[in-house]
């Protein structure tokens, strides 16, 4: 498999390093993390200005590669991350670009990429843990329109989001992979409550969302009802396959940071460290390969990740508490500090194994559809 760029895709990188260097001077001050507001206000605009610049569509409209480009050359260049629009663009954009209808795609997609929307993720639930399938909130048919009662927790960015991708069931007499479908719910529907839930890495970026027989549009359906579960699978592949391209560059920039920070404090003398270090580049390095190379498949199968993500979010997770725990030894008694640098993203990291799918779900995917062991009973 081929893993180099083609001149035209160096050129779309050298053309967005320029703009790059042009534009981030010109953003404002990033706010505070406790500020939900003002970072739902400072997303959109950088989303407003990559739209301006013809480069709000990357994540749809372009190839794998390209994507990929994007990710790598605004993370190199310090660009903000795409932080409240994480789930439009990064899940619910990309899962309406591919299984939408004509009407749809015009509705949502824009809105999105003009930085005027922000979307939240209503997967998980309370009583289904990591058995995302065992999900009881419940949609019925009244007409035109679901009525949807249930509950969601981890809910992302849920306090300032527009819209959410919900998951209901709307078959309970069916097998449970087969009675699911896949909603656009808008948060400010009649019998939303949302309540936020800070966590032990400060910010609240997730919430409690609770659905007192909300009303949906049944035209807000994506795909056919009950077909639901096959829709997540597509949201879910690019939650793992490509989402977290951009964060290997960024831990390959703490390392080196990590690296000058030992030499610094004196840390930099014990070889039990260095070697710690040097293995985790190595880490990243495949890491970042293996990005390569699911987008070569991407690129080859029609543009939507498969499970070579689950391989890759597997072994990203760890890399990264290992990463932040190497860190946790260059500080020493500064890495209790909340105000240090890395310590809250060392918190944070203890996430990741459960986040997008926890570290055993991913195993079984690895071991069902990669090697082809039978399933589990």
């Amino acid at each position: 498999m081929d893993l180099s760029y083609t001149p035209q895709e160096e050129e779309f990188r050298a053309r967005l390093r320029a703009w790059l260097a042009m534009a981030l001077p010109r953003l404002p001050a990033r706010p505070s993390p406790d500020d939900w507001p003002a970072r739902r206000a400072y997303d959109l605009g950088w989303q407003r200005m990559l739209y301006d610049a013809g480069y709000a569509g990357v994540h749809w409209d372009s190839s794998p590669v390209l994507r990929l480009i994007f990710l790598e050359e605004t993370e190199r260049a310090g660009a903000p991350y795409v932080g409240a629009n994480f789930v439009g663009l990064l899940h619910a954009g990309p899962t309406i670009a591919a299984e939408g209808t004509a009407e749809q795609r015009a509705r949502w997609l824009p809105p999105i990429l003009r930085g005027e929307q922000v979307w939240c993720q209503g997967f998980s639930e309370p009583d289904a843990g990591s058995d995302l399938a065992s999900l009881r909130t419940r949609a019925w048919r009244d007409g035109d329109c679901y009525v949807v009662t249930g509950s969601k927790i981890w809910t992302s960015h849920a306090e300032v989001a527009d819209w959410c991708e919900l998951l209901v069931r709307t078959d309970p007499d069916a097998p449970r992979h087969r009675g699911i479908s896949w909603l656009a719910m808008p948060m400010d529907a009649a019998g939303v409550t949302v309540r936020p839930l800070r966590t032990l890495a400060g910010p609240a970026e997730f919430a409690e969302v609770f659905l007192d027989e909300v009303r949906v549009p049944v035209a807000h359906r994506v795909g056919e009802e009950n077909d639901g579960w096959r829709v997540t699978q597509v949201t879910l592949s690019f939650e793992r396959g490509t989402a977290f391209a951009g964060e290997v560059v960024a831990c390959r920039r703490v390392l080196a940071s990590l690296a000058r920070a030992a030499r610094d404090n004196g840390r930099w003398d014990d070889p039990v460290l260095r070697r710690a270090l040097a293995r985790l580049e190595a880490e990243f390095r495949a890491l970042w390969r293996l990005v390569q190379w699911n987008v070569s498949e991407a690129e080859a199968t029609g543009g939507v990740p498969g499970a070579g993500g689950s391989v890759f979010k597997l072994r990203y997770s760890h890399a990264r508490q290992e990463l932040y725990d190497t860190a946790a030894d260059v500080l020493g008694a500064d890495a209790l500090d909340l105000d240090r640098p890395w310590v809250p993203d060392r918190l944070s990291a203890l996430s990741y194994t459960i986040a997008a799918g926890t570290s055993q779900i991913q195993r079984s995917i690895v071991a069902e559809r990669i090697l082809g062991l039978p399933r589990g009973r």
